[in-house]
């Protein structure tokens, strides 16, 4: 049984949450500060990966990390190639999964009682202590739920990630791309397997985030 599937898929949904854990939540804290007006325009700059098709996206990354683009091409001369490679899928998953964290972030920052950094600097509390030790925990709830929304989504991706990398076994392969491929030939057995596999990681994955709910819940109580 060739397992690289679900390997792949795991590291290019863990590494690619870990970058919208902290580009989302930096977006979002300094995007929520900003005039209403300032603050729609870059919402829908921010946003459009959630509502464009994913093969758009995947077309919109070609057009900038191909190897005959300049962006792509540098990158291809630094020895680090982001088509048809898995490191590719991170950047494909990170695009397509950014809106999630970076909405969900900005909503539980716009909830948070601004009196309590007040308070913090009365204290003399520096801004960075005040946003891991006093933001940070209030909004954990949103950031949680952005954080796991993240990793489910970039561990289904498909469309951008088929157009950046394809399908390589042994390369390139995802769960999704591995379903398709194997749909594609008749392998309908093999196809539902890999579908039972991605179900299987995102009920462990929600599981999960409920046990951490009720904890949080009951630490407040």
């Amino acid at each position: 049984m060739d397992w690289y599937p679900l390997i792949n898929s795991l590291r290019i949904a863990a590494i690619s949450s870990i970058i919208v854990f902290f580009t989302g939540i930096l977006a979002a804290y300094y995007v929520a500060r900003l005039p209403k007006t300032i603050k729609g325009l870059l919402d829908v700059i921010l946003t459009l990966p959630l509502v464009l098709p994913p093969t758009v996206v995947g077309y919109f990354l070609l057009l900038i990390l191909g190897n005959k683009r300049p962006v792509g091409h540098l990158l291809d001369q630094w020895g680090i190639p982001f088509v048809m490679t898995w490191y590719g899928g991170i950047a494909a998953a990170s695009v397509v999964a950014f809106p999630l964290m970076y909405r969900t972030a900005r909503g539980a920052f716009e909830s948070f009682d601004e009196t309590l950094a007040d308070a913090g600097r009365t204290l003399g509390l520096s801004n960075s202590y005040i946003f891991w030790k006093i933001r940070m925990p209030y909004c954990r709830q949103g950031i949680l739920a952005g954080t796991v929304l993240a990793f489910a989504r970039a561990l289904g991706e498909y469309g951008a990630t088929s157009m950046l990398i394809g399908y390589t076994p042994g390369k390139t392969a995802t769960i999704s791309t591995t379903v398709y491929q194997l749909w594609r030939t008749n392998d309908g057995k093999g196809a539902f397997f890999w579908v039972m596999v991605n179900l299987s990681i995102s009920a462990v994955v929600m599981t999960a985030v409920n046990v951490l709910e009720k904890k949080n819940r009951g630490a407040k109580g």
